[in-house]
């Protein structure tokens, strides 16, 4: 049957293009899996070549546990070196965010001379550098000095002291030092936290001229609000974040000291609103219907955008405001008599929005002192057994 079956005899041309594609396909299978080989070949490899091998398969199972003990030790070396010090402070952080929620910032529309027709409510003008109030002090100040390795442990000696097992020799050697560091601590803090206190009430009750339709009537810093006009004297202090409107400079700008703010000593050229500038009289303010839109406050001292709208005059009059037109909390009048119309206060101002949060300083002087207080607690132990003997 296989002899009647015609044979055709195949080309020399067609062997050598089967023969081609045939290796070439060999070998782009060879690359696509040579990966996967070599790691099942890596994986297939015993651990040593020798006749122990199964032995040596079947004791990984036994390194298994040994690893999670070191990792355990690991992380207990993480928690005693300063993981303990991660943990409260992101705890104490998360709690202040939710107690503490920051509300959202949004641009305004401010009437000249009008605060009533402020669409929200606006924070407070008044200055607050305390850390502390009077339920807080005690628990905030222990906080800050127990957060630090040195003085928990010597807290923790302290209190082991209490265990029978554990004492060795008289209470106060331990608690008299550790004390005697805690008193200190806090009346510094009360010493510095009550001059915080002074400074704040001398800065919130500086009085300031407020123009309304009556007149001028004198306000402490602390009362003024969003859309008020306020006239600043020269060598005086701007007390919130305003908009220059008019001043008694015939050029229509001033000069003003921002060295409180960011530190520079030049005097800084700011211009009024021409709009305003041009009116006859103080007064002539309120017979016109206007309103400064401002962004959203924010930290940068070295910008501002907005404008200032007066809708009462055919056409209406529409002026760009720049960081020109301003005058930040914070900086002091160094020529002439301003008036402005005031757009942020308190916490939104820029010179606030920019000041960080008093920090303790944290030396080793205290635990030099604890140390030093702990030997002569020591030194005249054996003199106070004597005595009461």
């Amino acid at each position: 049957m296989a002899d009647q079956i015609p044979l055709h005899p195949v080309p020399r041309s067609t062997q050598r293009r089967a023969a081609y594609y045939t290796s070439a396909a060999a070998a782009q299978r060879h690359n696509r899996y040579q990966v996967e080989d070599e790691s099942s070949h890596l994986d297939e490899m015993p651990l040593m070549m020798s006749e122990e091998g199964f032995e040596n398969d079947e004791s990984d199972y036994h390194t298994l546990p040994r690893a999670r003990i070191s990792q355990r030790r690991r992380g207990l070396e993480w928690f005693i070196c300063g993981g303990w010090k991660f943990l409260c402070t992101s705890c104490s952080d998360w709690l202040i965010n939710i107690c503490r929620r920051k509300k959202e910032l949004k641009a305004r529309t401010v009437w000249l001379g009008c605060p009533e027709k402020c669409e929200e409510k606006y924070p407070k003008n008044a200055i607050k550098n305390q850390k502390y109030n009077v339920f807080t002090f005690i628990p905030g100040v222990l906080y800050e000095q127990f957060k630090f390795f040195l003085n928990l442990y010597f807290l923790v000696v302290s209190c082991s002291q209490f265990v029978p097992a554990l004492k060795i020799g008289y209470l106060y050697t331990y608690w008299a030092p550790l004390g005697f560091v805690l008193t200190v601590t806090v009346v510094r803090e009360a010493v510095d936290e009550f001059r915080r206190y002074k400074r704040d009430k001398e800065m919130n009750s500086q009085l300031y001229s407020k123009l309304t339709v009556r007149g001028k009537v004198q306000v402490k810093s602390s009362d003024i609000q969003v859309g008020d006009l306020i006239i600043v004297e020269k060598n005086q202090r701007i007390p919130s974040d305003m908009v220059f409107l008019r001043t008694s400079e015939k050029t229509g700008s001033c000069f003003i000291r921002t060295d409180q703010l960011d530190g520079e000593t030049d005097w800084k050229l700011k211009v009024a609103v021409s709009c305003t500038q041009r009116l006859p009289a103080l007064g002539d303010l309120f017979s016109i219907n206007a309103y400064v839109y401002a962004q959203k406050p924010q930290l940068d001292i070295h910008s501002f955008e907005g404008t200032f709208t007066r809708e009462d005059s055919d056409p209406a009059v529409h002026e760009s405001l720049s960081i020109e037109n301003t005058l930040w909390a914070s900086t002091v009048v160094a020529s002439g008599t301003v008036i402005g119309v005031v757009i942020y206060t308190g916490k939104e101002t820029r010179s606030v929005m920019n000041t960080s949060n008093p920090k303790n300083k944290v030396s080793y002087k205290k635990i030099i002192i604890l140390r030093k207080a702990k030997i002569l607690v020591a030194i005249f132990t054996p003199f106070i057994r004597s005595c009461s003997a």
